[in-house]
């Protein structure tokens, strides 16, 4: 080996940058491998080429709930330089009529907005969200931040106590089941599906009906971070430099290396070998990790089926389009609701419920709805992105990987579907048609082709269906961080709890490492089970 560490990690995303920077606290010499030129994977903020001083953030932005992750906190991460914004007005879903449906920080405003359309409805999410806080606090929160049980030992736990019995019976039920039965009117109906469920399950599924009150019960909203999400990304290095880490960009694994049954390190694709004492744990999702960096003889056919048939998500896929604005958007309901000119996140063309089963038809199709879309004004809340009176603003919508059965028509049909996108924009915020003084959008394509690990444009690294969840994420048996070869490790998205920026795969693999080395952290929060023991 040309050089050799205690630890390699594969991929210089957040995930594998929390990792990196755990296992350096812990005092293990680390080094990771990141195929671009710069880390943070999706936590990604770029200045515009054309119009310089304009900063967009190309992937990730809202982010929730950042301040609270415990990893936060152990990493120091404000004396590394990272501030978050959390607006008071934090999503507001604004209908074609002039309507506009409220969500707060501050749980009684949205319970007031949610009158303003059905006192029924206000009542119902005051009841879910009351019930749901103990539960969140005491149940799913900590499970978010341990190693995932086995289900049955998970059912076994919760049913001892009548907050877990609650939570079990109304995870029976599948998102749009639960606001069907729950909530009745169908603008209210519209907004927490949205909300609370279209952006990272999918709708129909069994299992996941209580995302929406664990989401209302939750005191953490969406944030951002001054100065763009790469802040985070910068604080992070920061970390992984204080703890002696190594970060190596613009290098690509070309295998894992295993002898005698046991991953010893890596070779790059420029011939470069480098050792791993104790592991190499890998960021990346299951097709790289498995196919793509294993030597066959290492991927039983059992684990072959498994990882061809781990299922990406069909809904996740994003459009994007960025502006640079003279000034901000001007929403025309904004005339007679003031709140508006500073909502944080906003939603528009969604006015029923029905239309998600439109959506689901189209991305099943490989066609285009109609267009709903979300997104913000980050200037609005930190100048620090655009120069003086300068503005940007983006909105994202969720369209398919492959446009008509082929992801490469996206090249030819980018340009045309922003245009759409900005016209729906222009028809809420008629100043658009003077502020605007360029625009550039990002397909599905283009997601997969910046950011490989998210196949298929999938910004989850893989879907929440499929039993994809918890002990069996990615597939049975490898649930636990832990592969079928010892010293290889998984940390990334595609294991539990999932995608976004949560850093929460990260932070249980340390601890599921840190277990397996035989080092003690005092960070390292009591098992799950035990936290269980006293619902």
């Amino acid at each position: 080996m040309d050089r050799i560490y205690d630890a390699i990690i594969l991929g210089a995303g957040h995930n594998g940058l929390i990792l990196q920077a755990y296992l350096g606290k812990a005092g293990l010499k680390t080094i990771a491998i990141e195929r671009k030129s710069v880390a943070g994977g999706g936590l990604c903020t770029i200045e515009d080429p054309r119009h310089p001083g304009f900063l967009h953030n190309t992937h990730a932005f809202f982010q929730r709930a950042i301040t609270t992750m415990p990893w936060y906190a152990d990493l120091a991460l404000e004396r590394h330089g990272v501030r978050y914004i959390e607006p008071e007005l934090n999503v507001a879903l604004l209908t074609r009529d002039g309507e506009a449906l409220e969500w707060w920080t501050d749980v009684e405003r949205t319970i007031a907005s949610f009158a303003e359309f059905s006192r029924r409805d206000a009542a119902t999410l005051r009841r879910w969200h009351d019930e749901f806080v103990p539960i969140v606090r005491s149940i799913l929160g900590p499970e978010g931040r341990s190693p995932p049980l086995s289900p049955a030992e998970r059912r076994r736990l919760l049913s001892r106590s009548h907050a877990g019995q609650r939570l079990l019976e109304t995870s029976e039920l599948s998102p749009l089941e639960f606001v069907e039965r729950e909530f009745e009117h169908p603008l209210i109906k519209a907004g927490l599906l949205f909300f609370n469920g279209l952006r990272e399950v999918d709708l129909r599924v069994r299992g996941f009906g209580h995302h929406i009150a664990a989401l209302l019960a939750s005191p953490a909203k969406a944030q951002m971070s001054r100065g763009g999400s790469a802040a985070l990304a910068r604080a992070l290095e920061a970390a992984v430099r204080e703890s002696g880490g190594v970060i190596r960009l613009m290098t690509e694994p070309a295998r894992i290396v295993v002898e005698n049954g046991r991953a010893v390190g890596i070779e790059t694709k420029d011939g470069e070998s480098i050792g791993a004492r104790h592991l190499v744990a890998s960021s990346l999702n299951p097709h790289q990790t498995f196919l793509e960096l294993l030597d066959a003889e290492f991927v039983p056919h059992a684990l072959r089926q498994m990882v061809e048939a781990f299922q990406y998500n069909l809904l996740a896929p994003l459009f994007a389009l960025h502006l640079v604005l003279r000034e901000p958007p001007r929403y025309r309901a904004a005339e007679t609701r003031p709140e508006l000119a500073k909502a944080f996140m906003v939603i528009l063309g969604l006015d029923h419920v029905e239309q998600f089963h439109d959506i689901v038809r189209h991305h099943e199709a490989g066609t285009i709805p109609p267009t709903v879309m979300w997104g913000a004004c980050p200037t609005l809340f930190d100048a620090t992105q655009a120069p003086p009176g300068g503005h940007t603003a983006f909105m994202w919508e969720k369209l398919p990987y492959r446009l008509h059965g082929d992801a490469t028509r996206w090249d030819s049909m980018r340009e045309q579907h922003g245009r759409a996108m900005l016209a729906l924009w222009q028809s809420h915020a008629p100043n658009l048609e003077a502020a605007v003084v360029d625009v550039f959008t990002r397909s599905p394509l283009d997601t997969e082709r910046s950011l490989p690990n998210m196949r298929q444009g999938d910004l989850l690294v893989g879907a929440f269906s499929n039993g994809q969840i918890g002990y069996n994420r990615p597939f049975p048996g490898y649930g636990n961080y832990r592969t079928h070869i010892p010293g290889l490790y998984l940390c990334g998205s595609s294991t539990h709890p999932g995608g976004n920026i949560t850093g929460l795969p990260a932070y249980n693999a340390a601890q599921v490492i840190l277990g397996d080395l035989g080092i003690k952290a005092e960070w390292m929060p009591p098992p799950i089970a035990q936290q269980w023991a006293d619902l």
